[in-house]
This record gives structure tokens, sequence and C-alpha cells, in this order.
């Protein structure tokens, strides 16, 4: 199998990583204007005479760039397989013709933690949620400027609400589509970005299960957790510690550790999905990366 990742930032690197030590991976090239020593490079997509003999390509440069893009390569290839990283892009866009299997890098859909939960969750009426995740930007990427990330720029596609559009995604693929949505969507703290650094909403969905969101920039304390009340359990899912602890009626407690000693597990578990053709619902579409798109592009950044 021969691939093109597009976009060599950290995300780009983690890819190739990972894709570098799978069997059924032939070939790795990129696309950067970074000198990549013993890797074949070019400079932009259109260097490349055919894009036909790429089989998987990853789309992972900034966000505002997805669009252009992920349109380019449709126009000259069909059939193949592309990932694009998350969140698919930084506003909606006119539609054009795929001809490709196209997926949303939402790898957090193959956590173990929120697997479980997805199984756990068939069987249970789930009358209400709350989500919180948050980790202060500057200690996001200790090995960069916060300020000159992308993170901080709301024009280059930045900010909370994107970034961490894992949990709109996951929120909705566990709990369902969003009926009705109330939000705050601001800058609150003194980070040097101009791009908004907290989201709290509260939304209820089409299975009419309330959830209570809130994403930020300005936890001190990382933190990404959910705590679900059904009608027979309450349930605590830790995904950063690998923890699902549930209360039954009785007070009754159990608690299940979850060993998950790769990092890149769940990237891992994502590009595998994708290569062998498995049809696990755990990957995400195109579709419903759009519809994730739509969510946030109807949520307008505002201050308090």
């Amino acid at each position: 199998m021969n691939i093109l990742i597009v976009g060599f930032g950290s995300i780009g690197k983690r890819h190739f990583e990972i894709l570098n030590q799978l069997e059924v991976v032939d070939n790795i090239d990129l696309v950067t204007k970074q000198e990549v020593e013993a890797i074949k490079t070019f400079k932009h997509l259109n260097k490349i005479s055919n894009l036909d003999i790429y089989d998987y390509f990853i789309v992972s440069n900034e966000t505002i760039k997805h669009y252009e893009y992920l349109k380019y390569i449709c126009s000259k290839v069909k059939n193949k397989k592309i990932l694009v990283e998350k969140p698919l892009y930084n506003k909606l866009y006119d539609t054009f013709i795929l001809n490709n299997q196209v997926f949303v890098a939402y790898n957090l859909r193959f956590h173990p933690v929120l697997s479980i939960l997805k199984n756990m969750l068939k069987f249970e009426e789930v009358y209400s949620t709350n989500i919180i995740c948050g980790q202060y930007l500057p200690l996001w990427r200790p090995d960069q400027d916060y300020t000159r990330s992308y993170s901080a720029d709301i024009n280059q596609g930045g900010g909370v609400l994107r970034d961490l559009s894992h949990e709109i995604d996951y929120s909705t693929w566990l709990f369902g589509e969003i009926e009705s949505l109330q939000y705050i969507s601001t800058k609150i703290s003194d980070l040097k970005i101009n791009s908004d650094d907290i989201f709290t909403s509260i939304f209820v969905t089409k299975k009419k299960t309330i959830v209570n969101l809130s994403i930020d920039y300005i936890s001190k304390l990382p933190i990404r957790k959910l705590l679900i009340h059904t009608k027979n359990l309450t349930i605590e899912a830790d995904v950063i510690n690998n923890i699902i602890t549930t209360y039954d009626k009785n007070a009754n407690q159990n608690n299940v550790k979850i060993d998950i000693q790769d990092r890149n597990y769940t990237y891992f578990k994502m590009h595998e999905a994708i290569i062998d053709n498995d049809s696990n619902k755990a990957l995400c579409t195109f579709d419903e990366g759009i519809k994730t798109i739509e969510i946030i592009d109807n949520i307008k950044f505002k201050d308090l």
C-alpha cells in the first residue's frame, strides 16, 4: 500500500509513525515544506504528477486548508481511501463529488472507554449526561509557543470548539443527534489568543437525553470525563485514567480499569479499520463529519 500524508506537523508525524509500523504499508510520501531525510517529499500537491499511485491519503495540514486539499485530491482520483484530520473543515463549504471513501479522524471513538460505553448504553435508557474536557493551552504542546499555534487564531480554524470537537462528535455518537441546543462560546481568560477558550452548552438529543457539555483551554487539571445517568445506573467514565465506575440502585459499585499501554492505540485501530475495509461503525464518515461542522457553524463566537 502506498500512502501520501499531506502536512507534517505533530499530528502528521504521528500518523507517519503509526502507519510505518503496519505490514501492509509499502511506502509513505509527504507533502510538506520541511526537508525530511530519507523520505520523498513534495512542496505542494500539484507538484505530484500522478496521485493515482497512492491508495490512502491522510490530510493532516491546518484545518483551514482541509477543504481545498480534499477537493483537489477528489478531483484527481477515485475509489481511494482518504482520512481527514478533525475537524473536517473550519466552516461549511459548497459540496463536490467525493468519488472516494472519506473518513474523519475522530479516533476517540476507538478508545476502549468509549467503546465499552457504546456497548453498555445499547441496553440502557439514558436520562442525562455531563461531559467535561479541558487542558491549559500553554501546557498542551509544551515544545511550541501557544500564541503562535493555530489553536490561538480563530482565522486559522483555531479555538476550543474546533480543537475539542471530539466531544461534540462522541456525544452525538453515544447519545444521538442534537435536537435543541443552548450555549456560551467565548474567550474568558487572560490567554493571548483571539479564539474561544471555553464552550459550555446544554442540549437535548433526538433520543431525549439531556447533555451538559463543557470544554476549555483553561483547566490547569487535564480532564476528560463523562458522568451518565440511566434508568438503572450512574456511570462515571474517565477517558484519561481509563476507568469506568458504575453505581446501581442498591448502591453497589463496580470499577473497571482498562490497561492502555500504547498512546497511539486509538490511531492504530482507526487506521486498521480503514485499511481493512472494516464495517466498524466506530469510523466517522464524511457525512457525520459534516454534521459536526454544521453544529459548530451554527454556534457563534460571542463575548459575555
